[in-house]
């Protein structure tokens, strides 16, 4: 009955506006504070052993590098060479779209600020070239999710830190279902592309490409030293992280030149202001886990599992429908935070790894960040175009599909996604 009583509180703190790393926090509060034996001081502290991680440490410091990326403009120098590589194609400008998120995912690890970085400046473009409003901000956000699968990825770190589960194996697991999701996603521009006729590029000579090819190379390389560093096991994702900020820091103020000094307090400012939201959303729900235990929150639902699914697949299917309709009011942290230490227990009696149930989370909740209405990168991509949230919706729709499917393959046949990652660790799966 208790529970029942939080649940409905839960849902009137969220539909009055209360942010959702707040009602954690209230609930949390609320709910120790009925409990007799247990201290309120335990939800401050609960809250602080949430955040005492070191691998957490990477949330703030990848987030930065993405700011630091956006303010020296060194994402418009991906921009052009996307251009260059596959503008030519029809469609071309959305399929630079799409590759350049999956370059910048390499470095940022977050979905909102390649929607904000990339989109600030492809959406006017697309638009003023003949792209119509449906496409430009449709393409930009569901590319943006990109952002979340292939590593360095700020959910899977979190995932990681919940699990002790291993940095290296999720990231490498990533890279293939996100290479395969930006393919899908540019298979799908280039028969809307022939449909609707949109416009291509010349083609690039290589005396045009090899200079615009010179001055990225410096960019390029930070997705290669990042996550071959991490992969091979020479410095940790947290130490991957602070690395990338000041390898960002360096070529935007010494190579590129476009990044000040005078420039650095507008962007800690702004890094501080994003990753607390989710680090405070992260320390809530650590609050919350210790109510959830005392109740046994974990018990009542493995009991649920066992009664009415006795098959792995339809646990995966259960997961993946729980975690899309989770993703459309809730940030993948925070429903991590909730319901993996809740859900792994129940994945391991199945004989389902950590480490594929966190790609298949991590996927999931990633369409969420392009579902109303949370939909955080589709808020950002239908402002910047002017777009009202149901037409923007209407056109990722094709590109969630894609997603979709690549989901599909990774749950229900993972040994093909996950074929060259199992020759650098055989114990991946």
């Amino acid at each position: 009955m208790l529970g029942l009583v939080f649940v409905i509180l839960f849902v009137l703190l969220m539909m009055i506006g209360v942010p959702i790393a707040f009602s954690i926090a209230i609930i949390a509060l609320i709910g120790i504070s009925a409990v007799p034996y247990i201290p309120e001081v335990t939800v401050v502290l609960k809250m602080f052993n949430g955040l005492n991680s070191f691998v957490l440490l990477a949330v703030p410091l990848f987030i930065l590098a993405a700011n630091l990326m956006n303010h020296a403009k060194i994402s418009q120098k991906l921009i052009e060479l996307s251009i260059a590589t596959v503008g030519h194609i029809r469609g071309g400008l959305a399929h630079a779209n799409v590759l350049v998120s999956m370059i910048f995912a390499g470095i940022s690890g977050a979905a909102q600020a390649d929607t904000a970085g990339v989109g600030k400046v492809l959406i006017p473009n697309m638009i003023d070239t003949g792209y119509d409003e449906e496409i430009a901000v449709g393409v930009t956000a569901a590319s943006s999710t990109i952002g979340v699968i292939i590593p360095p990825s700020i959910p899977m770190i979190i995932y990681a830190g919940l699990t002790n589960s291993s940095v290296a194996s999720l990231f490498i697991a990533g890279i293939i279902p996100g290479i395969l999701v930006g393919l899908g996603m540019m298979l799908v521009i280039y028969f809307l592309a022939f449909k609707k006729d949109f416009p291509k590029y010349d083609r690039k000579n290589i005396s045009e490409f090899l200079p615009l090819f010179k001055e990225s190379f410096p960019a390029l390389l930070t997705p290669i030293i990042i996550i071959g560093g991490v992969i091979t096991g020479w410095y940790t994702a947290t130490e991957a992280a602070a690395f990338a900020s000041l390898y960002t820091l360096i070529i935007g103020m010494f190579f590129y030149k476009t990044l000040k000094l005078s420039d650095l307090p507008k962007i800690m400012v702004e890094t501080l202001s994003l990753s607390s939201l989710s680090l405070f959303a992260l320390s809530a729900a650590s609050a919350l886990g210790e109510l959830l235990g005392y109740y046994q929150i974990s018990t009542i639902i493995e009991g649920l599992f066992v009664t009415y699914i006795n098959q792995p697949w339809l646990f995966k299917v259960v997961v993946i429908l729980f975690f899309l309709f989770v993703g459309t009011f809730m940030d993948a942290i925070p429903a991590m935070i909730l319901f993996v230490p809740v859900i792994l227990p129940i994945a391991n009696n199945y004989g389902v790894s950590p480490v594929l149930l966190g790609i298949i989370t991590v996927i999931t909740l990633a369409i969420g960040l392009v579902t109303p209405p949370y939909g955080l990168c589709l808020l950002i991509a239908s402002n910047i175009g002017g777009l009202s949230i149901e037409r923007s919706f209407r056109a990722v729709i094709p590109f969630i599909s894609v997603v979709l499917i690549v989901l599909l393959l990774v749950a229900f046949f993972p040994d093909i996604i996950f074929f060259i990652p199992k020759i650098y660790n055989p114990n991946l799966l």
